[in-house]
């Protein structure tokens, strides 16, 4: 690993390390050191220095909310009356444990939210009892996924 103008440059042996993880963060180091050819212990520094650098940002447990009874996942763009309402509805935004994203967009809405409810009739109270009920909202445009096609990180 190195840092050319201003960008962080992975040899192979990293790019194995991080496959390897992303594709399961729970794989022994033991089994990866193997499969590349060094030792556990080079593993873990090499780890350390990709953590250290903030490509790793973390591990984590993916819980499957359809087991859990959410099954409707939607997409909402959020108008806002002025731009100066973002940072105050964003605030709020977070309160409400359904949004599970949101992102500042260009284009015609102000902000873009991901949300999880357990059905329709779940979303459309969301959308008229906590969403469109803040400050500064004009209106809000829903788009619901029927179904994810491809969920992945960027290739390594």
């Amino acid at each position: 690993m190195k840092i050319v103008k201003d960008e962080l440059v992975i040899d192979g042996i990293d790019k194995i390390i991080l496959r390897q993880l992303m594709e399961d963060a729970r794989k022994p180091i033991l089994e990866i050191a193997r499969k590349v050819g060094i030792s556990g212990a080079a593993i873990h520094q090499r780890l350390r220095k990709l953590e250290k650098s903030g490509l790793i940002a973390g591990s984590k447990f993916i819980i499957d909310p359809k087991v859990l009874g959410y099954r409707t996942q939607a997409f909402i763009g959020v108008y806002l009356e002025r731009a100066a309402n973002n940072a105050r509805a964003v605030r709020q935004l977070k309160d409400i444990p359904e949004v599970i994203e949101c992102h500042y967009t260009t284009g015609n809405w102000s902000v873009l939210i991901k949300i999880l409810c357990k059905n329709n009739e779940d979303l459309m109270n969301l959308l008229n009892k906590k969403i469109q009920a803040i400050d500064g909202v004009s209106r809000t445009e829903t788009f619901i996924s029927l179904d994810q096609q491809i969920d992945r990180q960027i290739k390594i």
